[in-house]
């Protein structure tokens, strides 16, 4: 309930943004491989980015 004005990190957005991508990329992996391959590759992308960040912390 405190958290509930807390603002998001820019981790936790790129998780959110991660989890999404991931998610496309399942759903479409049943019907059209090739675009199921690029959601994967910017969910990869955006999981550098996160690392990233952690790094830095």
């Amino acid at each position: 309930m405190f958290g509930l004005f807390k603002k998001k990190t820019a981790i936790d957005k790129l998780n959110d943004q991660y989890e999404k991508l991931m998610a496309q990329s399942h759903t479409l992996s049943t019907s059209n491989r090739a675009e199921s391959d690029k959601k994967f590759a910017e969910a990869q992308a955006v999981l550098k980015e996160i690392d990233a960040l952690e790094a830095k912390q």
